[in-house]
């Protein structure tokens, strides 16, 4: 960690922010910090293919954000139809980002991206006996629902006539952890910098509409509520805070070049100084409005990760394998609705597992999609999830 004298001292460099090498005092921190959890803003929402950015209050030092949006959703059929695609409800975000005092898109995903890896790190969480429409069928597991939620339509599903209310969270872990707050971010200067961003996908890509059939949203509100940690002032007046030289991310990739066969995706972004968490992914397949694959044996073939010429540490021998193995680890079907599948690294023991990669060299993700499927227009939607050490700051 690099270090300068200052005016009163020695100063640690974390995130890029200047603080006192003193006051870096990760046990004293823990044992005098209290959670606080408030409302950062509060405002009209800003449509369909619109953008609310929030300017984050500069306090304390940042855990998450949760993002609520309220509205009422009117639809008419005075002729036609009206249904909704498999991006209802959760990609009504099609893009959060969030950047912290330089570093841009720590956090750039999709919003379904942001509710399934809510499930993998808290498996505690429980979507099941949550009932849910997807396809026109009513679901009690694997919707990544929670009962307090309402998604008024279904998913993917045929929506008649009427007013329904919609109330959907989001949470955004700027923190890799909420216990130790590894990668959380420290806010209490004026030279802190947070912004998030979200990107509300278009109405096209989240309703099918033919004849006279319209989807309207009304009264529709958002909300942004911090969780964030009081930073104590230790016996000697100097403020006492946790040891903050990570950064944690999420980011998202797209790749289309899927065929039935044993593809090949490397993963963007690599470098030496990131662990790799976990990988999550969907297949997203057929003519516009496109819906995930479920991840089961019919449709996948072999799914492993790869490095270096053609070393294979982990393999599932089918998509239903992989299921399997997800399911055991987050106590949700995140296969079976959805169509995700993850190479997790994390939720037993993220010290001996996680993926250095800086020495595993040119890794990729081995997606088989079985030979009976019809692929049409795919789009493989991945999301890497990584922890990395903060660069020194200005």
């Amino acid at each position: 960690m690099p270090q300068q004298t200052g005016t009163n001292g020695p100063v640690r460099y974390m995130q890029g922010i200047a603080v006192p090498s003193e006051s870096v005092r990760p046990t004293e921190f823990f044992a005098r910090t209290r959670r606080h959890i408030g409302l950062e803003k509060s405002t009209t929402w800003a449509g369909f293919g619109g953008q609310d950015v929030v300017e984050l209050k500069k306090s304390d030092v940042l855990g998450g954000l949760t993002i609520r949006f309220v509205g009422s959703l009117v639809v008419t059929v005075p002729s036609g139809t009206a249904a909704t695609t498999a991006r209802w409800p959760y990609d009504l975000i099609r893009q959060v980002r969030f950047t912290a005092n330089g570093a841009s898109n720590l956090i750039n995903v999709s919003g379904l991206k942001l509710k399934v890896r809510e499930f993998q790190v808290r498996q505690d969480l429980d979507d099941r006996g949550v009932p849910q429409t997807i396809g026109g069928a009513t679901k009690t597991q694997g919707t990544l629902s929670k009962s307090s939620e309402s998604w008024g339509v279904g998913s993917n599903s045929t929506v008649t006539a009427g007013t329904y209310n919609v109330d959907l969270e989001w949470f955004v872990p700027v923190a890799e952890d909420q216990v130790d707050l590894s990668g959380a971010i420290f806010c209490a200067t004026s030279s802190t910098d947070l912004t998030l961003s979200i990107d509300w996908e278009q109405a096209t890509n989240i309703f099918a509409l033919t004849g006279g059939a319209t989807a309207v949203m009304n009264s529709g509100r958002v909300e942004v509520h911090s969780t964030k940690y009081a930073i104590p002032i230790g016996s000697d007046g100097q403020i006492v805070i946790p040891d903050l030289s990570l950064f944690h991310s999420l980011i998202q990739s797209r790749h289309t070049s899927i065929s039935n066969a044993e593809n090949e995706v490397r993963l963007v972004g690599q470098g030496a100084g990131k662990s790799l968490l976990r990988v999550t992914y969907q297949l997203w397949n057929g003519a516009s409005p496109q819906a995930p694959l479920a991840m089961n044996s019919t449709n996948f073939a072999k799914q492993a990760w790869r490095y270096a010429g053609n070393e294979t540490p982990d393999e599932y021998s089918d998509g239903q394998v992989m299921r399997l193995f997800n399911e055991r680890f987050y106590n949700s079907d995140i296969g079976s609705q959805w169509g995700f599948g993850c190479h997790e690294f994390a939720a037993e023991n993220a010290f001996r597992d996680a993926v250095d990669m800086g020495t595993t060299s040119e890794l990729r993700l081995v997606v088989g999609v079985q030979s009976g499927v019809t692929v049409s227009n795919p789009g493989l939607e991945y999301v890497q999830e990584t922890i990395f050490q903060a660069g020194a700051g200005a």
